[in-house]
């Protein structure tokens, strides 16, 4: 069965007039950033049925004839099919919104030859559009969208939520397209339970920075959300633990749980950078090294004055790193100076969530792994 890759034009390929959105002149016709050659190795590496979806409104009337689309329409096809990208099949829709007819997206009356075809694997299949009807489009059809970010369309909270799981990656340009389409999301739910703590961790190492951190712990949760926002990691934890005992046996916990995760979603390091480092610069300075190399070790150069920061002991950061550590089995080298507690700390988080977003990028063009060894 082949996946189908159904494709939007304008404002996917060609940039979208802001005018009157109608590409029917050689001043209004231009690409994309990155389509031509993304799109060429597309057609070069993946076996897609690729698939022109678009909406032309009242193409063929008085007020958009033909004769001002064709030209265009054919300069684009004969361009990208000099990259070797040559469309399967086209789908035109020539009515207006007012008109509701099914052939209009997000209808699906243009593709249904597709859609009850054997031969074709809808589920994973991917829409690429820019718009709201884009994405429906790929609600309607049964399959996950990729949403190419536009100013000039962005989608409302009410549309956003709608839609959420059907976005499979919201993209910014089409490198990140394609790496997406090339080396997919490394996404993780695990849960850890004991007696003293019930954990789970979803974990997205490809996100954009998402977070919904529930311990029970409010000082806690805003570092690991630091996590989240600077590594570029889509996280949620929920963690109920035995608080009414003390914040030991939470933060401990949590620190493994996620190890956990980040070892999971990291099982494949082919093309992976490995390391990583950073050095941020506040009032505080604070240096964190991460190193993705199948064994714990943590150095730890920080002390605290305070007894507590929040409600979190200054004693267990080093235990949340310590576990973390050992759960994703990772060397950790920590050091930080300042004179501000609340400042520290916080340069620790955002210094580890910088560390890890260069250690987790992945080149889609290398399958090398990261050792000499051959093995991590």
């Amino acid at each position: 069965m082949k996946p189908i890759l159904f494709i939007d034009r304008d404002g996917v390929i060609l940039e979208e007039p802001k005018s009157d959105y109608q590409i029917d002149s050689i001043e209004k016709t231009s690409f994309i950033p990155g389509a031509i050659s993304y799109l060429g190795k597309i057609a070069n590496e993946f076996g897609f049925h690729k698939v022109m979806v678009t909406n032309q409104d009242g193409l063929g009337t008085e007020s958009y004839p033909k004769s001002s689309f064709e030209p265009f329409q054919q300069l684009m096809l004969r361009t990208l099919a000099g990259e070797g990208f040559v469309f399967d099949e086209i789908f035109i829709d020539d009515t207006f919104a007012a008109d509701n007819k099914p052939t209009r997206k997000p209808g699906t009356g243009m593709l249904m030859h597709l859609l009850n075809n054997v031969h074709y694997d809808i589920h994973n299949s991917f829409v690429i559009g820019d718009r709201w009807s884009d994405i429906a489009l790929a609600k309607n059809i049964g399959c996950k969208a990729i949403y190419l970010k536009s100013p000039l369309h962005e989608l409302t909270e009410a549309q956003a939520l709608e839609l959420r799981t059907t976005i499979a990656f919201e993209a910014n340009n089409w490198e990140e397209i394609y790496s997406f389409l090339k080396l997919g999301l490394r996404k993780v739910s695990h849960t850890r339970n004991t007696k003293e703590t019930k954990i789970s961790v979803e974990l997205n190492l490809d996100g954009k920075g998402d977070a919904k951190i529930e311990t029970g712990l409010g000082f806690f949760d805003h570092m690991l959300e630091q996590i989240a926002r600077h590594g570029a990691l889509d996280l949620i934890i929920k963690c109920d633990g035995d608080l009414h005992i003390d914040e030991h046996h939470t933060i401990e916990d949590v620190g493994i749980a996620l190890g956990e995760a980040f070892a999971l979603g990291l099982m494949d390091k082919r093309g992976m950078e490995r390391y990583g480092y950073a050095l941020p610069m506040d009032e505080a300075e604070a240096k964190v090294l991460i190193d993705f190399g199948g064994r714990n070790w943590i150095v730890w150069d920080a002390e605290f004055k305070r007894e507590k920061i929040g409600e979190m002991p200054t004693e267990m950061f080093f235990h949340f790193f310590k576990s973390f550590s050992d759960a994703a089995k990772a060397n950790l080298n920590i050091s930080c100076k300042g004179d501000n507690e609340h400042h520290k700390i916080e340069a620790i988080f955002k210094a580890f969530a910088k560390s890890i977003k260069m250690a987790v990028r992945r080149n889609p063009d290398s399958d090398a792994l990261p050792s000499t060894k051959g093995v991590l």
